[in-house]
């Protein structure tokens, strides 16, 4: 069985030995100790063998993986949470359960089950919106949309996704080929963790705000915007001293931050020192 590796040891594996599916069922697990490791490992491998001779028998790198986009978005009924900001998106063992998520836990079972199947698909960190792409070989990819069903995406539909999210702006090739790179397994799974945060923020949970941002800081320790984030969590927690800390330094780090006057305002009206963590 798949056995999920502690906060400590994938902060300091090196990025291209991540595993994926570990890393991921280790967010779900801070929420769910008694997740069935084994349970999400054999249904996606179900998917997988569910596909293998069709894939098998296909010769054309994208008709294969419209073979399974078909299987997972169509056949399955993978697709889009009516929620879109439920944490439940985030967890893998509740998607693969409900066929419903966000783009990027999406991403993940696709990813997934494409590389069982000796597909290399990989993850790409868009702006706003989590994309995968199929490897064509020869510096040519395939971007697909897997929360619309897998969707191939041409230029000009990238072009204005990205334009959404950069001031309207189309990026400039070189630009577009940055945004279009592969994103590490680390990169993932922060994003996975900021998700889930802005999630539990919504919902008042400031607890496990805290304990989101205390992992992206454990993966990432130049973090600014979640040593913020975890200190407003701290704030709204009533440990104060901590809060302090934290948002101390973010603004020793980003004294020029859009917030950084907010943030001073916070500040004046905290203790210097009270409501200690235990």
């Amino acid at each position: 069985m798949l056995s999920l590796p502690d906060w400590r040891t994938l902060a300091d594996t090196d990025d291209e030995q991540w595993p994926l599916l570990a890393a991921v069922l280790r967010v779900a697990a801070d929420e769910d100790p008694q997740l069935d490791v084994a349970a999400c490992q054999a249904q996606l491998q179900g998917h997988a063998e569910a596909l293998a001779t069709e894939v098998a028998s296909i010769t054309s790198l994208p008709l294969k993986m419209a073979a399974i986009n078909r299987h997972l978005f169509q056949e399955q009924g993978y697709g889009p949470a009516e929620d879109y900001y439920a944490a439940d998106n985030n967890h893998l063992q509740r998607v693969l359960a409900q066929r419903r998520g966000n783009p990027i836990a999406l991403a993940i079972v696709q990813i997934e089950v494409a590389n069982r199947l000796g597909l290399p698909v990989h993850g790409i960190s868009f702006p706003g919106h989590f994309l995968t792409a199929l490897d064509l070989g020869d510096d040519a990819i395939l971007a697909m949309d897997p929360y619309h069903g897998g969707h191939p995406l041409g230029l000009e539909q990238i072009e204005a996704l990205a334009a959404q999210h950069l001031g309207g702006q189309v990026p400039e090739a070189e630009l577009l080929v940055r945004l279009l790179m592969p994103t590490p397994v680390r990169g993932i799974v922060l994003r996975l963790l900021r998700n889930l945060q802005r999630s539990w923020g919504m919902a008042g949970h400031w607890d496990k705000v805290a304990r989101c941002a205390d992992r992206q800081l454990l993966l990432a320790p130049e973090n600014t915007e979640a040593r913020r984030d975890r200190g407003l969590a701290y704030l709204q927690l009533g440990h104060t001293a901590a809060a302090r800390r934290d948002l101390e330094r973010y603004l020793r780090q980003e004294p020029e931050a859009s917030d950084s006057h907010k943030i001073n305002e916070l500040l004046r009206n905290v203790p210097i020192s009270s409501g200690r963590l235990h």
